[in-house]
């Protein structure tokens, strides 16, 4: 028998391939297919089911591609829904594979058809619980999401059940189990999340707060529900896909990958009213890009921050990228469900530049030239992080401004004089100030390096928030 963790950072997401015996289930599988079926073709292997935990939220499964491809049959627990054909196991129902079993756990709480997959070895020993998104290495799933798609399904209603599962299902496991969840640190489909992305049971009925011995129905209710930030605007925009179906990958890709010249690209973004997406680095996007475009770089958290920000889903997209990376872009992008993607610039920004079309550029200065520029005079400082970053450490004179919440943020940027921003390294500092300067604002500078750089430095004081009394 084999396991495998197949783990995606940009999406903090573990997909899992299981073979026995010449055949084999991959639970939870991303978008694009290919991995699975060159692995499976590798070993020799037929892959005979899609085991989904739940109708995902923060990305688009590629059950319906793999399943087109291989024959194989897709598995829900129950009460799922599903548009399409598939197979809506039973709580308790055992499925085989090659030597081994999964029994089938049925566990509402994050989503009502959510379901773990217990999986028994060749002599019926418990061994692994592949979990999803009801118990993460430190947490569990946030019952909040499902209410986006059921509006009478309210969060408490949705944590009641979840506590129900995690009791009377997951916990009475032998603690030797292994628990691998579908998620990791950076998702936001929990709030705790460990860096690991496997532990024992044993391990977490220990450590995780949720598991806690003693721990009644109302006090997990209200724990599970402090410090929920509002999710992402795409995650139930995801789920209407998952449940309803959507274009082959292949064919996504292959629209999203058409070279435009200079010429076809500028009239496409004319005609269109496709949004100019420019996935370079930040501080080679601040030296010059094409007006109004914006810049959320693909070497970073770039299609949680595309499915942040990009408020329609079925936005036309036109992408300014590095050589040979146009593929990739379009791959990740269709990951959280952005399909029309609808070409790349030929030759990138060189070609645009080189044909004499309009540039524009940001101001990024050093940390230490910030700090010159303080000495002489009070500067507009926005802090671009999230707020658990600013309140665990921020400069004194500067003002949280979150990313999450650009449009809020936003109101904050005065319009006279300059305004400075920075985030924790410089990724999410220039997409705040690429998405302000397409809106018209022309002095916002970025800092280089974001909070590290200013730490270093030396010359600036910093403060952490300090919660008052009737906060603590």
């Amino acid at each position: 028998m084999k396991i495998e963790q197949i783990y995606t950072g940009c999406l903090a997401q573990g997909a899992y391939y299981i073979e026995s015996n010449g055949e084999a289930v991959v639970i939870d599988p991303l978008r694009e297919v290919q991995p699975y079926l060159e692995k499976a073709a590798r070993n020799g292997a037929k892959i005979r089911y899609i085991f989904e935990t739940h109708f995902h939220a923060d990305f688009v499964s590629g059950h319906l591609d793999l399943a087109r491809q291989t024959g194989a049959t897709i598995v829900y627990g129950p009460t799922a829904k599903p548009a399409f054909e598939a197979h809506i196991a039973a709580d308790g129902e055992e499925i085989k594979l090659g030597a081994v079993s999964f029994q089938v756990l049925h566990t509402p709480g994050h989503t009502m058809e959510s379901a773990c997959y217990l999986l028994r070895d060749e002599k019926g020993k418990d061994i692994a619980l592949f979990s999803g998104d009801t118990l993460f290495i430190g947490d569990v799933g946030r019952p909040d999401l499902a209410q986006k798609v059921i509006a009478d399904l309210t969060p408490e209603i949705l944590a009641g059940h979840l506590y129900d599962s995690l009791r009377n299902k997951i916990m009475p496991l032998a603690d030797d189990i292994i628990v691998y969840p579908a998620h990791g640190a950076g998702s936001a489909c929990g709030k705790k999340m460990s860096k690991e992305t496997t532990d024992t049971l044993g391990h977490q009925k220990k450590t995780n707060y949720a598991l806690r011995t003693g721990m009644g129905k109302e006090a997990f209710i209200r724990e599970v529900l402090t410090g929920l930030t509002a999710p992402p605007q795409y995650f139930p925009l995801n789920v209407l896909l998952n449940i309803q179906g959507y274009d082959s990958i292949n064919a996504v890709v292959k629209r999203g990958t058409q070279p435009l010249s200079v010429e076809a690209f500028e009239t496409a973004a004319n005609e269109t009213g496709a949004m100019v997406l420019d996935t370079r680095e930040a501080q080679q996007f601040a030296k010059g890009f094409i007006p109004n475009s914006i810049n959320i770089g693909v070497d970073g958290n770039f299609a949680p921050w595309v499915g942040t920000l990009v408020s329609d889903i079925k936005q036309p997209i036109l992408l300014v990228a590095d050589e040979g990376r146009a593929e990739e872009i379009v791959t990740r992008l269709a990951r959280v469900g952005y399909d029309n993607a609808i070409g790349f610039l030929k030759g990138g920004f060189n070609a645009w530049k080189a044909a004499g079309k309009e540039v524009d550029q940001i101001e990024s200065i050093t940390a230490e030239e910030l700090a010159g520029r303080m000495e002489k005079s009070p500067l507009q400082i926005l802090d671009v992080r999230r707020k658990s970053e600013y309140d665990s450490e921020h400069l004194v004179e500067a003002d949280n401004a979150p990313l999450d919440y650009i449009n809020e943020s936003m109101l904050k940027v005065k319009k006279n004089g300059q305004v400075y921003v920075h985030c924790a390294g410089g990724y999410r500092s220039m997409i705040f100030a690429s998405i302000l300067r397409a809106r018209g604002y022309r002095n916002i500078i970025d800092i280089k390096g974001g909070f590290k750089a200013l730490k270093e430095l030396g010359r600036f004081h910093t403060t952490a928030f300090v919660p008052s009394a009737t906060e603590l």
